[in-house]
């Protein structure tokens, strides 16, 4: 089996690319190299197996052509896109350009030059907009939803933000390639994953960005009031959902799957300061600041349809997962402390 991980030299792509090389697979990992840590992540994937490095980006239509249709690969995971609610709203062209246009160039290459490839799309919780609907009860350190198992796939879609319109715009594209042309294609609409080799910032990666901030000392801000809930995913877990849908594709493909911790894993920002504090002996100084656009107060993924249709469930739990996070991010503050823009961060 051969596979290309667009975005392959980002965090959830330096990972999926680490497990695929351990099943067997030909990776070969797809990157611009534009966002902080994608070098050290390419280093590290050097160092530690034999994948094959395409330097590009998926705006480019040709390129892209160029590559599927050389690499004839088995699956294409693809990740590479624009990550941040804030970044959008200051540049909304650019994020048009890569999550929905880039998507759609993935897709059309495979359409015109590998028909039987499949292709599983990293999407976005942020496709469901800021549930204002939710009945909430606020409690002195999370929101609590009152009724239902979370968020399910059947909800009405919401887009709310340039982010959320440029990753939903491409959510339908990959579900209407399966649909018109026939593809398999699968989205994964993604809650809050974490683990090694994340490079968070303030605008995206919130608990890696808090753990990275409170050990080297920079000022942390929170926006809102830090009551905001995530149900948390350790990025293994993640890949290992994406193999089974791989595994399951005739059932799979054209559908869309919750994906996160589920509500047996959820934190709020201010839970994960405790945890930050339990691990350090130091307390997590920070201050605040105004809510951000297309924040939700709460999101938590019911997962039954993974769970059912995937044979899927979570296997880290969260309290778990957040400490392996912090050990590896201590073990490795070099990376942290070169000349790098880690200066921004809240929940996304």
């Amino acid at each position: 089996m051969k596979a290309l991980i667009t975005g392959g030299c980002g965090f959830i792509g330096s990972n999926a690319a680490r497990l695929l090389h351990s099943r067997g697979y030909g990776v070969t990992v797809l990157d611009n190299l534009s966002r902080p840590g994608a070098e050290d992540n390419l280093d590290w994937l050097r160092r530690s197996m034999d994948v094959d490095f395409i330097k590009a980006d998926v705006r480019q239509p040709e390129v892209m052509c160029d590559v599927v249709q050389a690499g004839r690969f088995d699956l294409i995971i693809h990740l590479a896109a624009q990550v941040a609610v804030t970044t959008s709203v200051i540049d909304p062209r650019h994020d048009f350009e890569t999550n929905a246009l880039g998507t759609l160039n993935v897709l059309e290459a495979v359409r015109l030059h590998s028909r039987e490839t499949i292709v599983l799309n990293a999407s976005t919780n942020k496709v469901y907009g800021g549930l204002p609907d939710l009945t909430l009860r606020e409690e002195e350190s999370r929101y609590v939803m009152l009724e239902g198992c979370g968020v399910a796939e059947d909800r009405r879609l919401d887009f709310h933000s340039p982010y959320g319109c440029s990753k939903g715009a491409a959510d339908q594209y990959v579900a209407d390639y399966a649909r018109i042309y026939g593809l398999k294609t699968v989205n994964f609409r993604q809650s809050c994953i974490y683990g090694p080799r994340q490079f968070g910032m303030e605008d995206q990666g919130w608990v890696a960005w808090f753990t990275i901030a409170h050990q080297l000392g920079h000022p942390i801000t929170v926006y809102g009031n830090g009551k905001q809930v995530r149900d948390l995913l350790y990025v293994d877990d993640l890949v290992e959902c994406y193999l089974r849908a791989v595994d399951n594709i005739g059932k799979a493909s054209g559908k869309s799957f919750n994906v996160g911790g589920g509500p047996a894993n959820v934190l709020s920002i201010l839970e994960l300061f405790r945890w930050i504090e339990e691990f350090s002996g130091r307390a997590v100084e920070y201050s605040r600041a105004d809510w951000r656009p297309g924040d939700q107060l709460l999101f938590v993924s019911d997962i039954r349809r993974a769970e059912s249709g995937l044979g899927w469930r979570p296997g880290t739990a969260v309290h778990a997962g957040v400490r392996q996070l912090y050990d590896w991010v201590a073990a490795n503050l070099d990376l942290f402390r070169l000349d790098r823009d880690l200066s921004r961060s809240a929940v996304s």
